[in-house]
């Protein structure tokens, strides 16, 4: 039977035309990429992308997204991959540092994990690269001036924006609420914490399936959009006394921990699609006096019990849930073959020399993003 990573392959068009061109052009030819991202499906074409462009690809993951299969396929065609799944911090260190130790001249980061650690022991080779996310950006635009080379934050790319962040994470995550938990949307109160692009997607995605949503973010902007969209922008505490489901999306950092304890409903779900496993402080809702018992359930779904009664659910240890469940899936193929279409050309942009150290910590260029959106649009209408 051909496997799901094969299924992947074949319906990232995208990618499948710019490993054609590659394998001619080979603009990686000589140089060796060092990443640090989700090793599933989707990531694992991108790879052989890069690979088809005459890459030394070094790679691990992020903390607790790593899928057995897709490192074994990868092993199996050619990529040098570090570790294997893990939720402990030192060891992922570890694996971040492994990866370095091979000298990279390009770094796909994600997260700003690898650029971060390079500046502790700097090397000579290294050109540039690309971030991923939002997170990583708001880290790496700290240590902007150390940095000092092109990297060019896909996240900030429009397409990235409303392809993937607005409709497809919103998809995912309402999928994987769905699929980990079994439980009805309809007429359960959803709060939402974060309302940029991925907290817009998700928000959006629960009122469809006929969900109450109700937004909280700390910009006023971000709540009056939220407000003038439609929904719900109580105070933080109504919005978590009232919420049937938490979901966090904010991209920063913690956002609720054990002393919001007396504020959860009976029965609430709290569930990250944060990147990083920080915006729900699982070690304090674990160690607060209040809580009696915790039992875990099958499917990733931690039952906290208070003395006073009161039980709730934590989602995959506060983790990227609709990456680091059971089953994972992430986001729809297509969005993904967005993004990493632009991954590609920024890759190849820095490699080329295209774009200098004035593209330090900066969108992808408009050059790159009408060339991708040309090539979707492209493959929509041929025959």
């Amino acid at each position: 039977m051909t496997s799901r990573i094969e299924w992947v392959r074949d319906n990232c068009r995208l990618l499948k035309q710019l490993s054609a061109e590659y394998k001619k052009t080979r603009p990686f030819e000589g140089l060796t990429i060092g990443t640090g991202i989700h090793l599933e499906p989707k990531t694992v074409t991108l790879l052989l992308t890069l690979k088809d462009g005459g890459a030394r690809v070094v790679s691990t993951g992020n903390l607790n997204s790593t899928q057995k299969s897709a490192v074994d396929y990868l092993r199996e065609h050619g990529v040098e991959v570090i570790g294997e799944a893990t939720r402990d911090k030192a060891q992922h260190l570890k694996y971040l540092q492994a990866v370095l130790a091979e000298k990279p001249d390009l770094l796909l980061d994600n997260g700003g994990d690898l650029f971060a650690e390079y500046l502790k022991a700097p090397y000579g080779n290294l050109q540039g690269g690309t971030e991923e996310t939002t997170s990583g950006r708001m880290r790496l635009v700290e240590l902007r001036q150390q940095l000092n080379m092109p990297i060019l934050v896909i996240n900030d790319s429009p397409i990235k924006q409303f392809a993937e962040n607005e409709h497809a994470v919103g998809q995912s995550v309402l999928e994987s609420y769905m699929r980990i938990t079994n439980r009805v949307t309809n007429g359960q109160r959803v709060t939402v914490f974060g309302y940029g692009a991925c907290g817009m997607g998700v928000a959006y995605n629960f009122r469809n399936a006929n969900a109450k949503v109700s937004v909280v973010d700390t910009d006023p902007l971000k709540r009056l959009q939220a407000h003038l969209d439609g929904f719900d922008t109580p105070s933080r505490e109504d919005a978590i006394r009232s919420a049937d489901v938490i979901v966090t999306v904010s991209g920063g950092g913690r956002i609720i921990g054990g002393e919001d304890i007396p504020l959860l409903k009976d029965g609430v779900i709290l569930a990250n699609a944060g990147h990083f496993p920080v915006e729900i402080d699982v070690d304090s809702f674990a160690k607060s006096e209040q809580i009696e018992n915790v039992n875990e359930f099958e499917e990733s779904i931690a039952s906290y019990k208070t003395k006073s009664g009161k039980n709730f659910k934590i989602i995959t240890e506060g983790h990227m849930f609709n990456l680091a469940g059971p089953r994972p899936l992430g986001n729809s193929i297509e969005s993904m073959d967005l993004g990493f279409a632009l991954q590609s050309l920024c890759l190849e942009a820095v490699a080329r020399k295209k774009v200098n150290n004035s593209h330090c910590v900066v969108p992808v260029t408009r050059e790159i993003d009408e060339k991708v959106a040309n090539m979707y649009i492209d493959l929509i209408y041929s025959k």
